[in-house]
């Protein structure tokens, strides 16, 4: 492994070497970073072109100038020395405003990335189980719908029935009888889909999924919840039951008791603690991600004690199901408290809870929770156009790569040595499925991280696209590098990461 990794950093040495100098050539030789100051009638033009010709080094040669910058971003890998990617025409500072655009994008593109891997491959292996079915047919279209649809106009749509029309619905929030029936028949279609089974099962469940569905919205809209969501103490007992359950039920199956029980403990130590911790978090003095962190690590612990104490003779099942089930248990309580904060937050941005526009809001001024579910706001529409359209492409990978392994001999033979279905899936057939789908992730994270420009100028969010499509409308090649660099990096990282990963998915795969 570490003779695979040192030949890959090398050789990734050289194609980023090679790649910068092609980008950098490209950037100088596209127009004149002079011509402004060229239509300037001010009586000091001449000292300011002067001024700019000495600061970008302009009376030198392309590859002088490219070793110049690459000199000091190359100190940018050093640690203790100061990273110098050069200064912008107006003379700010590349690193600065690097530092600042990153976190933008990064925000966004991780969102994207972990929502569209978390539900393409779980939808793609869930279609490929039910070959052919209603299920499979739709999200196929679906997929196929999402994939083609350009990312401009899925943002445009966004913004006017998910942000403008929903925060005029926000000024009144209530849902009428016919609203309540078209959603839940839509409910009921979904679940119906899901579950699956035979013709008279799919009928009860969309039967329930309808009634309750129909009675939730009424009921809500009835009690004002809407307009002061939260999901209290009760709501939050039956997620967190729901989600040990399930998390037992894919890890090591609901015959496995001991790791059931473990789960449930640990869901039954977190609706407990949330009468303790939900009011020190909401406490502006204690609200902070120090602390969350702080509380994920004691989460952690807490489950791993639990995995390790009623696991009996599947602990190392259990432990890995109950940090699962605690880090859920841990996400529903943060919900229940972004969601309580949601009406004061409306009352600081004039109701307008969906933002259409910018990173955040200027000049905001609100508690921790409350800055946090700002960043959230304007990171919800971005997020989702992005999601879309890779949620189609990793739901397609996913099926066609389990279709293919749930057709392998070895799947096969799994089935013949009379192991359960769900052995056969999560532990045989999902792993392998996964191999292929992991080349994806690692080129769409570097994909995703450059076609941002697109998303971020959309929504006028101030991120890495909008240094580089400045940069290139100004023939100012710094900040284009460091826009480049960024992508670049990541690209070769996590591609490293997928070779790494593949000898962890399969253990016959040697990468040195």
């Amino acid at each position: 492994m570490a003779v695979f990794v040192i030949r890959r950093l090398i050789v990734s040495f050289f194609i980023l070497l090679a790649s910068t100098f092609l980008i950098y050539t490209l950037v100088a030789v596209s127009g004149d970073p002079l011509g402004d100051l060229r239509a300037d009638t001010s009586p000091n033009r001449q000292q300011k072109i002067d001024a700019r010709i000495e600061k970008l080094h302009l009376d030198q040669s392309i590859p002088a100038r490219y070793t110049i910058w690459i000199s000091g971003a190359a100190k940018c890998a050093v640690p203790g020395l100061d990273c110098d990617l050069g200064e912008a025409k107006n003379g700010q500072d590349v690193s600065a405003l690097l530092g600042t655009a990153v976190s933008s994008t990064l925000r966004l593109v991780a969102a994207a990335t972990v929502l569209a891997i978390l539900l393409g491959v779980s939808i793609g292996i869930i279609s490929a189980l039910r070959q052919y079915s209603g299920f499979d047919y739709s999200i196929t279209l679906m997929a196929f719908l999402f994939f083609s649809l350009p990312i401009f106009w899925v943002a445009v749509l966004l913004k006017q029935y998910m942000a403008i029309q929903v925060n005029d619905w926000y000024r009144d929030p209530k849902v009428g009888l016919v609203t309540s029936l078209v959603l839940g028949a839509l409910s009921a279609l979904t679940w119906g889909a899901i579950i699956g089974g035979s013709a008279q099962r799919r009928w009860v469940v969309r039967g329930v999924a309808f009634v309750a569905s129909v009675g939730a919205l009424l009921a809500m809209s009835a009690s004002g919840w809407f307009k002061f969501p939260a999901l209290g103490p009760g709501l939050i007992t039956v997620l967190s039951l729901g989600a040990a359950v399930g998390v037992a039920a894919l890890v090591a199956g609901l015959v496995r008791r001991n790791v059931l029980y473990a789960c449930l403990a640990t869901a039954a130590v977190g609706c407990i603690a949330q009468f303790f911790v939900t009011p020190w978090l909401r406490d502006p003095k204690w609200a902070s991600w120090t602390n969350l962190l702080a509380l994920l690590v004691v989460a952690v612990a807490v489950a791993v004690a639990i995995g390790w104490a009623l696991g009996g003779l599947d602990k190392g099942q259990a432990i890995r199901a109950t940090v699962i089930t605690a880090v859920v248990t841990g996400l529903v309580i943060v919900v229940d408290i972004a969601l309580r904060t949601v009406n004061p937050y409306s009352r600081l941005v004039n109701g307008r809870i969906f933002a259409t526009t910018g990173s955040e809001t200027p000049n905001f001024s609100g508690t921790f929770w409350e800055g946090q579910l700002d960043l959230l706001t304007h990171l919800i529409l971005p997020t989702i156009a992005i999601m879309l359209i890779s949620f189609a492409g990793y739901s397609r990978f996913s099926r066609a790569s389990m279709l293919e392994v749930m057709n392998a001999d070895f799947v096969r033979t799994a089935r013949s040595k009379g192991l359960t279905e769900r052995t056969v899936i999560m532990r045989h057939a999902f792993r392998n499925a996964l191999i292929p789908v992991t080349t994806l992730m690692a080129f769409d994270f570097g994909a995703l991280l450059g076609g941002a420009v697109i998303t971020e100028t959309v929504f006028a969010r101030r991120g890495m696209g909008s240094l580089f499509v400045t940069g290139l409308s100004q023939v100012d090649p710094n900040p284009v590098m460091g826009f480049y660099i960024v992508t670049a990096v990541s690209i070769v990282i996590f591609n490293m990461i997928a070779d790494i990963g593949y000898a962890y998915l399969d253990p016959r795969i040697r990468l040195s």
